[in-house]
């Protein structure tokens, strides 16, 4: 029975005379014109063919069978296919790994991930805009008028409505009763300039008395009372002689969530601040509020200014809030930007035409903004209690300042700072 192999390949059994017990040398396959170098053999390892040598065609033990090292046609290993490792190349096969990852740094490989995270990036983001864009209440509350104003409107209420409040909570926040109406106890209203220049929010004192479109002369938180926000956006276009561009409302509940949602707002008092009645008791320092703090914190008109100072109030907190949500600390981090966004979102209401984009631009608006009350005429009793008069000349002069993008005159802005309580 013949064999297959030629003797010798794997073994020192001897072949031919002589060369008993002897097993060639691991070395480099010379060429066939007996050229070959170690260099060349171990570049060409694997590539030969069968019967054929050429410089660098491969290294192989070479057996005392073996005659292709002596310049013969026949070669004692079969063929073998060419080699799909690294470790071929010069200064062995770590150079070969060194090509490797070369190759994977390559500046158009280096640009087509860089590409690809961008477009992974760019698609998260607008998944997560759609789905906190659909999470705000739209009503149709805006109101035609044929005022005109340079820039954009916004007027923005806070209401006594205690949507997203358990009964338990009701009582630790000294809210008392519910009510079936609603109030507004914060109404304001945000200029932003067509020019560019620095928006304006003012505070109108909600017991600011006032004509309401076919109620007669009232309170006007009382408009929001009787006829909502629709009524209220009226009574205050009429007031103001602005047009309502676009509205936006929270209710106390909403208030709570949005606070907590962003993880808390800083605030630094001059002064203690107590109030049974709204269920505060804060320290005199640097501290972080949380929802029912800051609740506490707008709702409290312990002051000798009363509603006066309480606005000052609620403007620094809504600049907190809202410097906390466009930080870019909190923008950079997923984990606090979208559960922010979300509990925003499904904590106010906005007119009908009013998008996540607008909000957005209206939130970074708000981080710098003049601040300052209605020009304030004098307190006077009435047939609805207590109310705050405007001066009517003043006023009617800021809000024509407002509707021409003009610089209001500094004795008419009051800034806004906190104080302790009396």
């Amino acid at each position: 029975m013949s064999e297959d192999w030629p003797r010798g390949w794997y073994s020192e059994e001897p072949d031919q005379p002589g060369a008993a017990g002897q097993r060639a040398q691991r070395g480099f396959t010379p060429s066939s014109q007996g050229q070959g170098s170690p260099d060349q053999g171990w570049q060409g390892w694997g590539q030969h063919s069968p019967g054929q040598h050429s410089p660098g065609q491969g290294w192989h033990d070479v057996g005392p069978g073996d005659t292709s090292a002596a310049g013969g046609s026949q070669t004692a290993w079969p063929a073998q296919p060419p080699s799909r490792s690294w470790t071929g190349g010069a200064g062995g096969s770590g150079g070969s790994g060194r090509r490797g990852w070369r190759g994977w740094l390559r500046p158009k490989r280096i640009l087509v991930i860089l590409a690809s995270l961008m477009v992974l990036a760019v698609l998260a983001t607008v998944g997560v805009y759609f789905s906190v864009n659909s999470k705000l209440t739209r009503i149709n509350v805006l109101v035609p008028t044929a005022f005109t104003s340079a820039g954009t409107n916004w007027l923005i209420a806070g209401s006594d409505s205690r949507g997203g409040l358990t009964a338990a909570q009701e009582n630790q926040l000294a809210l008392g009763r519910d009510i079936t109406g609603g109030r507004s106890d914060t109404i304001m209203l945000l200029h932003l300039p067509a020019n560019g220049t620095r928006p304006t929010l003012v505070s109108i004192p909600r017991d600011s008395y006032v004509s309401i479109p076919g109620k007669g002369y009232n309170k006007i938180n009382a408009a929001y009372d009787v006829g909502g926000p629709k009524l209220l956006i009226a009574t205050v276009q009429q007031a103001t002689g602005l047009p309502i561009n676009h509205f936006m409302s929270i209710g106390f509940g909403g208030l709570v969530n949005v606070v907590n949602d962003v993880g808390g707002v800083r605030m630094c008092l001059k002064a203690p601040m107590k109030d049974p009645k709204a269920g505060l008791n804060l320290k005199a320092g640097c501290q972080t509020l949380n929802g029912d703090q800051a609740l506490g914190f707008v709702r409290t008109r312990a002051f000798s200014e009363g509603d006066l100072q309480r606005e000052q109030d609620q403007r620094v907190l809504l600049k907190g809030i809202l410097s906390k949500m466009t930080s870019a600390g909190t923008l950079a981090n997923p984990f606090a930007i979208i559960p922010a966004a979300n509990g925003a979102a499904a904590a106010i209401s906005v007119d009908q035409s009013t998008g996540l984009f607008a909000l957005v631009s209206v939130a970074f608006a708000l981080r710098d903004p003049v601040t300052t009350t209605v020009p304030f005429g004098q307190f006077a009793n009435t047939n609805v209690g207590s109310v705050v008069e405007w001066d009517p000349t003043a006023a009617k002069q800021f809000f024509s300042d407002l509707a021409h993008d003009q610089v209001l005159p500094k004795n008419l802005i009051t800034g806004s700072s906190v104080q302790g309580t009396a």
